[in-house]
C-alpha cells in the first residue's frame, strides 16, 4: 500500500466533516475539458478528489487558488464558493468521492 494524502482539512483549514448518520458514499469520474472553466458553485458535505490525469486550478471570488496535478489529492472546501477550471491542453480526469447524508446532492451552483 502506497498512502497517496494524510490529513484531517480541507484546502481552507477547515476541518473535515464526515457523515453522522445515514452516510452515503458516491464515487465517480469527472471530466473538465481543455478551456473549461466550472461555474461557481460549493459543496455543503464533504468531497475529496483524485486527480487522474491533466491539471486543475481551482479558486475562491476572493482571489485564492490552488493548483492539482496528477496523483494529487484535492480535499474540497466545504460550503464555500469556487470554480475550477482546466489548465493546459490535457482534459482533467478526476476520481471524486462524496460522503453525503442520505442520498441529497453535494453541489450547489452559485445563484
Amino acid at each position: 500500500m502506497t498512502e497517496i494524502h494524510r490529513g484531517g482539512t480541507t484546502a481552507l483549514g477547515q476541518k473535515l466533516r464526515f457523515p453522522q448518520k445515514e452516510g452515503v458514499l458516491a464515487a465517480s469520474i469527472y471530466e473538465i475539458p481543455p478551456g473549461a472553466r466550472l461555474p461557481v458553485h460549493r459543496h455543503p458535505q464533504q468531497r475529496f478528489a483524485y486527480v487522474l490525469a491533466g491539471r486543475l486550478r481551482v479558486s475562491t471570488p476572493e482571489g485564492r487558488s490552488w493548483e492539482y496535478g496528477p496523483g494529487e489529492v484535492v480535499v474540497e472546501m466545504l460550503d464555500h464558493w469556487h470554480s475550477g477550471e482546466t489548465i493546459g491542453a490535457e482534459t482533467v480526469r478526476l476520481l471524486v468521492v462524496d460522503q453525503t447524508e442520505g442520498d441529497t446532492g453535494n453541489v450547489e451552483l452559485h445563484p
